[in-house]
């Protein structure tokens, strides 16, 4: 598979040798594999504790083992111990949602007055400046080697391409001014859900399914690379989804209702961030709820996130699978 690129002057990823997954510097059409001399650290999120980009770019240039990226199996670049998800952080994604009525309760009014409500209940959410943040499952995070099974008990599997910070030195309680010099690098996911099960009508009052409805095997698909941090401005990044070649989500990370920082501060006054964490960032309008086209056998996904390559995920269904 080709590997499609990422426009840093290097990055992380990680591949499969044979039987093993390394971890590798990716240089434009190359990468090496990365042992603990080579990153001064133990493992990856060792690294990411005190990442030290120089010593990394001081290979770029050297003399290694380096071959082709095309001939490479990526797998997903990095090994959260927790992932947290930003939700409802596009305005235009949640409207949508709220007139395409798979959010609580079913929309009532017109076209019209269903809109004014559902925005005047996200500036309201803006207005209050507190960031909306749940927890996803480590073990779901995959690499776009993996193919993405469809569960056999739902027909609306959506997608949702994310903007990824990945936390480099451990954040508690942090002020937002000092956010950023937690995040380490950021890279692409894909955080697929299963809308009937968002709410189901079974729970009545009690609250949203995030558990079963964002947590089956593969829904996290991840990658292909981690990109420093330094070669990254995630205030303005293009974020574009095809699916079958059909462009689906086509935006910006400017219209985020909270910024990177906002959420690394806001998720640090809970628990610690880890080094290595995934913190998603919540997703742009152009899910399949708005086009009323959910994912299917044989369905493939490109996920493009400027600056940090892209991603091809295939959908099997679970009975192909």
């Amino acid at each position: 598979m080709t590997n499609a690129r990422t426009t840093a002057p290097f990055a992380l990823a990680r591949y499969r040798q044979g039987d093993d997954v390394v971890l590798g510097l990716v240089a434009g059409e190359r990468i090496r594999p990365l042992e603990a001399v080579d990153l001064g650290a133990a493992d990856l999120n060792a690294f990411l504790a005190a990442p030290d980009w120089d010593r990394l770019a001081g290979l770029v240039e050297a003399e290694g083992p380096w071959s082709s990226l095309d001939d490479a199996t990526l797998v997903a670049p990095v090994e959260p111990r927790q992932v947290l998800q930003a939700g409802a952080n596009y305005r235009t994604h949640v409207v949508q949602l709220i007139m395409g009525g798979l959010t609580k309760g079913d929309p009532d009014g017109t076209p019209d007055e269903i809109r004014a409500r559902a925005e005047k209940i996200m500036d309201a959410r803006a207005a209050s400046g507190r960031p909306f943040i749940f927890l996803g499952l480590a073990q779901c995070v995959v690499g776009d080697d993996v193919a993405l099974s469809l569960p056999s008990y739902s027909e609306v599997h959506d997608w949702e391409l994310e903007l990824a910070v990945v936390i480099g030195r451990e954040a508690f309680r942090i002020d937002k001014n000092d956010a950023l010099a937690h995040v380490a690098g950021y890279t692409i996911t894909n955080d697929v859900t299963t809308r009937d099960l968002v709410f189901p009508p079974d729970v009545g009052d009690i609250g949203a399914d995030w558990f079963r409805s964002k947590n089956a095997p593969g829904f996290l698909p991840t990658g292909p690379f981690l990109v420093p941090a330094t070669f990254v401005d995630p205030s303005d990044l293009s974020v574009r989804l095809e699916l079958n070649g059909e462009v689906m989500q086509d935006a910006s990370t400017a219209e985020l209702l909270f910024d990177v920082a906002a959420l690394v501060s806001t998720a640090s006054q809970t628990l610690p961030l880890l080094p290595g964490d995934l913190l998603l960032t919540g997703s742009p309008a152009g899910n399949g709820q708005h086009w009323k086209r959910f994912l299917r056998d044989g369905d493939v996904m490109t996920g493009t996130i400027e600056g940090l390559g892209t991603q091809t995920v295939r959908c099997v269904g679970e009975e192909s699978a």
